[in-house]
């Protein structure tokens, strides 16, 4: 004979409160072993319990529900293990995104080395030939929008045999920062001359006198590096209007961990002469 209990004495066995086992029958995902036709009281099994376990742990974990449903639906191990696997990796990669802002955030609680930002230089670029993709974009598309706007540059550049004569870099107008939608350039210089093919076109990138530092990381904690430099832009009275760069020393193309990416950040200076403020 199967031994029932009440929805009661399952919730002490499993830890699960009464609403959360009602609310798992309506859904489907636990459902009582019984469910009397004339009161509506419902009756499980003592073999449910380790079901309830693992659902239970499986919420611990932060898997939603309806994986939670096809992971117990689940015709096989192999299936199963699969879906426990994807959600282990997203897990991971969450752990990665909140171990790197802890790391920021100590970063900022910390005072800095030095007052006058060691690490910055001031550089003067001179103009030059390049391949270019130029688009109005949103803030929020710019990752996907640059890093498909690069390939194209990239495969572009080597199928009409140029050779690449610097790194690539990006140009980018001052709505995308103040009003998060505005006009972004990604360039590869190129010795040319270039034939425009599709949204590579060719580009002069003109000369520019830049205060420069570098950023090592993944482009979300690349706002360090803006603000660190704007302060000391600040500091010697350098800044002039022009649109912001970035040169890319390092990046997904060399290797797919963001942490040993390398990113120039530069703004726009004016320079009075050799002996500009360190």
């Amino acid at each position: 004979m199967t031994s029932h209990l009440s929805i009661g004495d399952f919730s002490r066995a499993t830890h699960m409160t009464v609403k959360t086992l009602r609310h798992y029958h309506e859904i489907g995902l636990l459902e009582p072993a019984d469910v009397d036709p004339r009161s509506g009281y419902r009756r499980y099994s003592a073999e449910q319990i380790s079901t309830a376990q693992i659902v239970r742990r499986f919420r611990d974990l932060g898997m939603p529900l309806e994986e939670i449903r096809t992971v117990l639906a689940a015709s096989d191990v192999p299936t199963r293990n699969r879906h426990l696997s994807a959600h282990l990796h997203r897990l991971e990669e969450e752990l990665g995104r909140t171990q790197r802002a802890v790391a920021a955030l100590r970063d900022l609680l910390s005072p800095p080395a030095s007052a006058d930002s060691p690490g910055i230089e001031l550089r003067s670029v001179g103009a030059v030939q390049a391949a270019a993709i130029t688009a109005t974009i949103e803030v929020e598309d710019i990752s996907a929008w640059f890093q498909g706007a690069l390939g194209e540059l990239f495969a572009t550049v080597a199928s009409q045999g140029l050779r690449e004569t610097g790194h690539a870099g990006g140009v980018y107008a001052d709505e995308l920062f103040t009003l998060h939608r505005g006009e972004a350039t990604v360039f590869v210089p190129c010795d040319g001359p270039l034939r425009p093919v599709g949204r590579v076109q060719p580009l002069v990138v003109p000369p520019a006198e830049l205060a420069v530092i570098e950023h090592c990381g993944p482009p979300s904690e690349v706002d360090r590096a803006y603000g660190t430099l704007a302060a000391y832009v600040a500091r010697h009275a350098l800044a002039v209007q022009g649109p912001m760069r970035e040169y890319y020393l390092r990046g997904q193309r060399h290797t797919p961990d963001s942490a040993q990416w390398r990113t120039e950040v530069c703004w726009p200076v004016f320079r009075t002469g050799v002996t500009d403020p360190a």
